[in-house]
């Protein structure tokens, strides 16, 4: 063989490796802004924990403090920073003042469902619980809606870039693009950028809640964010 032909040889065998190396690329990108977390909610398999949830719910909705305040364990882990217990969790949350976060916080962990660990545990919402491992907590969120509009500035009238149901999407940072109250900046279909409402973008180590059942009733025994 010549010189030419072998080093012609050489050069087809690294284009055929390069292109092959960029469609595995091209793969892993289409597939990642292709993955879904569709939600789950195991708690009707447990027919007495599901009676004991909606009626926190209803309790959550009232602001009832009384009544959320006796399903909150006296050792409830409330945060990373050693702040647990009953008394920090009440001076955290404030549940008696009228612009309290915990309502509204507290809902939105109960409404996203979750699963169980074992017969004694509940953990909520199904964004933590069922999380996929591959994909960075701390550099995506999920939308927790069907047919989430993406939208190309964070504005309610914006022009709609694409629509997407329960999809994990990496986080989109600019130093140039400041955050927006309200709306989430997410990466999509490879390199395209676009906005959510934060409303519907939940991200994995936001807010949630562990249930266990302790001297025979159901109990709240964490309630926190963060990793």
């Amino acid at each position: 063989m010549s010189l030419t032909g072998h080093c012609g040889g050489r050069s087809r065998a690294a284009v055929l490796a390069l292109a092959s190396a960029l469609f595995c690329v091209s793969l892993s990108v289409s597939a990642q802004s292709r993955a879904q977390l569709l939600p789950v909610d195991e708690a009707a398999t447990r027919p007495e924990f599901f009676s004991f949830r909606a009626q926190l719910q209803e309790a959550v909705a009232r602001h009832d403090v009384d009544a959320v305040m006796a399903v909150v364990h006296p050792d409830i882990k409330a945060s990373f920073g050693g702040d647990d217990g009953i008394d920090a969790f009440r001076r955290m949350w404030r549940p008696a003042e009228a612009d309290s976060a915990l309502w509204g916080t507290l809902a939105a962990v109960l409404a996203l469902g979750g699963t169980f660990e074992d017969d004694q545990r509940f953990v909520a919402p199904y964004t933590f619980s069922r999380w996929p491992g591959r994909f960075d907590a701390f550099e995506h969120v999920v939308l927790v809606a069907d047919g989430v509009r993406i939208r190309e500035a964070p504005r309610a009238d914006a022009a709609v870039l694409a629509t997407m149901s329960f999809a994990i999407l990496p986080v989109a940072r600019s130093a140039t693009q400041p955050e927006t109250e309200g709306w989430t900046a997410v990466r999509f279909d490879g390199r395209r950028m676009g906005y959510v409402s934060s409303k519907l973008a939940r991200s994995p180590i936001d807010y949630r809640a562990f249930f266990a059942r302790r001297d025979g009733r159901w109990q709240m025994v964490l309630f926190l964010a963060g990793d």
